[in-house]
């Protein structure tokens, strides 16, 4: 099978491609044999395409060329320098604005963490008083129930005599109205007796 250009060429791409260099040996070693007269022209040629691909044509630009790209370099540079400063002054104002709102705004959280303190000490102080308070209250409720208590216990034994003076006072009046009734016999007794005649005085027969 004859050895094309081409082939010896796409070999050669390939090989170039993969990082390894296409040398004689290795290319007709990857095609599978050949001339080595034929692989080296066609190598040749092969390289000096490549080495004209990758040299770009280097020629110096004709004076009235240069200078017109000089001024119009200058002009663009020019353009490029006021559009450079246009940007910062208006980056600088910007700034200076963020600066300005964001000074106001540190001021302004500075009042309001001053103006929360005292908010934060009068309400503490409240707390504390209501604090004191409750605990006053609370006091004031134990100490209440403590005298409930006594207070109760002393009705309880105020009533217990109550009911024992009660009993006593039903007792001495049934007494009473004992003697009472022994007394009405007795004024009785004694009033029957004055109305009977002496048995001394009686005629004797």
């Amino acid at each position: 099978m004859a050895i094309t250009k081409d082939r010896i060429f796409e070999v050669a791409e390939a090989m170039d491609a993969a990082g390894q260099v296409p040398t004689l040996a290795a290319v007709r070693k990857a095609i599978g044999g050949g001339s080595f007269t034929t692989i080296s022209e066609a190598m040749t040629e092969w390289k000096a395409n490549k080495a004209a691909k990758e040299t770009p044509l280097r020629e110096p630009a004709p004076p009235a060329l240069a200078e017109r790209l000089s001024e119009f370099g200058a002009e663009l540079w020019a353009l490029a320098l006021d559009l450079a400063n246009r940007r910062l002054a208006a980056e600088r104002d910007s700034l200076d604005a963020a600066r300005v709102q964001l000074e106001a705004e540190k001021q302004e959280a500075a009042e309001l963490a001053d103006q929360v303190t005292g908010e934060l000490e009068t309400l503490q102080t409240k707390l504390a008083a209501l604090e004191a308070a409750d605990r006053a209250t609370r006091s004031e409720i134990v100490a209440l129930r403590e005298q409930l208590i006594r207070t109760g216990e002393r009705a309880a034994t105020a009533e217990a005599r109550a009911g024992e003076i009660e009993k006593r006072a039903d007792d001495l009046n049934a007494e009473l109205q004992r003697v009472n009734s022994q007394n009405a016999e007795l004024v009785k007794a004694l009033a029957g007796a004055a109305k009977r005649p002496d048995d001394s005085k009686a005629p004797k027969s």
